[in-house]
């Protein structure tokens, strides 16, 4: 009988409904968040959270991924450096894409691009060319390289070379063009082909002199270093700019050809605070690239988007995408914008998630909030739950808020599926029409299916060996 003449203690699980009925009886509850697992998994995540070699791949994954000790080697055309690019290949972000499907901005920074590569001499010109055919379009990724928004790289363009000693890869991203009207928000007027030329014929040429005259350039201890002065290196990279530009500045100056060249460089480095996203993504990719293809791995290896389609591709899975629809992001606008004016989510800019920084090491950057919207402890929320549906920790990168935390790293799909919980990713927001450029920024999630489809693929990899 004592049951009946004790206070009861109450734990719930599921609808608030109850809950709340108790509560307001007076009665102590403690609830749990909890929600089954998505898409009706559970034979293919008892498969895969029981199989000691899937535990195993995945330790493995994460290892290399927070081991990779990318660099900055050089600065060079495309064509120079990225084997198979050619005058009439354009890459861009996310999965593969076909012309009729590709969204506005993509659109507009494939004229843009075939505008600047002389292919093309007005945008009338430049559309007939993307549609008929003689134009390939891929993605960076299957290239080893990686771009921002829209993510649109030609054969001229100068990319970042990033080689990986330890896992022997080189990576490669564009050069950060500043915000507002500019080619991978899908913008493609004159002032936006000028400022790319300027960088292709100044920009790149002194900066590669400089990264030379240095050795190269370690990114991991700048980030690492980033981190823990305000930035999450993804959306803000003010500290990470300020840091690369102390390194570059004296070998600037040394082999600098003119004062006023180097004068502007370092004004147009200076007054760009997103300058190392670019360079941080490449070396991002080239951690990823130290993760991929282990097999029985549940590891996320690739997290991309162009602006229609959002798709992964996972360590034991080989090179298949795999694609949901891409999702709307929930942020703040510039003024004169609104959520009718954003296009869905677009960029390869989420391998920085994939190995740990941006979004999932928000505790480390509160002040991101006033740029994404929230407030700074939403910010502590998003790491912590991160935690939650990844392998490790990484040591390297240190979060000041959380005690000095390793950053949540290696994101792997059973528990994605299983908790039902989606990686959390902060982005800017492109114009859905072309040439018009950033709108705002944001808070955004993948679709649940991508990571369903990977879970029941590797259980059948699985089960087939």
């Amino acid at each position: 009988m004592d049951i009946f003449m004790t206070q009861p203690h109450v734990i719930h699980v599921g609808a608030d409904l109850f809950a709340d009925a108790l509560v307001a009886q007076g009665v102590p509850v403690t609830r749990v968040d909890w929600q089954p697992a998505a898409g009706e998994s559970d034979a293919a995540l008892s498969l895969l959270l029981n199989d000691a070699r899937v535990e195993q791949a995945n330790q493995e994954a994460v290892r290399r991924m927070m081991g990779a000790q990318p660099r900055l080697v050089d600065v060079r055309p495309a064509h120079e450096v990225i084997a198979g690019m050619h005058k009439h290949l354009l890459l861009h972000a996310g999965p593969p894409i076909t012309w009729e499907r590709m969204s506005g901005p993509l659109r507009g920074a494939v004229l843009g691009a075939l505008l600047y590569e002389g292919l093309a001499r007005d945008l009338q010109e430049a559309e007939q060319l993307a549609a008929s055919g003689k134009i390939e379009f891929a993605p960076c990724h299957h290239y080893h390289a990686v771009g921002p928004m829209a993510g649109v790289t030609s054969a001229s363009m100068p990319v970042q070379v990033i080689e990986e000693p330890v896992y022997g890869h080189q990576t490669y991203s564009t050069l950060n063009e500043g915000l507002g009207k500019v080619l991978r928000y899908g913008a493609n007027g004159p002032d936006v082909l000028a400022r790319l030329r300027w960088m292709e014929q100044v920009l790149a040429p002194a900066l590669a002199r400089a990264v030379r005259a240095l050795g190269g350039i370690e990114i991991k201890p700048m980030t690492a270093q980033a981190l823990q002065m305000g930035d999450e290196c993804h959306n803000r990279n003010k500290a990470a700019t300020s840091l690369l530009l102390r390194q570059l500045a004296p070998a600037l100056v040394e082999t600098g050809t003119s004062t006023e060249e180097t004068a502007s460089v370092l004004r147009f480095i200076n007054s760009n605070d997103h300058f190392y996203l670019n360079l941080s993504m490449a070396a991002c990719k080239a951690a990823a690239l130290a993760a991929h293809g282990i097999p029985y791995s549940s590891v996320v290896t690739t997290m991309a988007r162009n602006g229609t389609d959002f798709g992964i591709r996972v360590s034991g899975l080989g090179e298949r995408w795999f694609v949901g629809p891409a999702q709307r992001v929930a942020g703040l606008y510039f003024s004169g914008f609104t959520a009718e004016d954003a296009n869905p989510d677009i960029g390869d800019s989420t391998i920085s998630e994939t190995v740990g920084i941006g979004a999932f090491a928000m505790a480390a950057a509160p002040a991101i909030v006033q740029f994404i919207g929230g407030v700074p402890a939403d910010a502590l929320r998003y790491t912590t739950e991160m935690y939650d549906i990844t392998v490790g920790e990484d040591s390297q990168y240190q979060l000041p808020p959380l005690n000095f935390r390793g950053a949540p790293t290696g994101i792997d799909v059973r528990q994605v599926v299983r908790q039902n919980l989606l990686p959390i990713i902060n982005t800017g927001i492109a114009h859905r029409l072309p040439g018009v450029g950033q709108v705002g920024a944001g808070i955004v999630r993948p679709p649940m299916q991508c990571f369903v489809d990977a879970l029941h693929a590797l259980a059948d990899e699985i089960n087939i060996r």
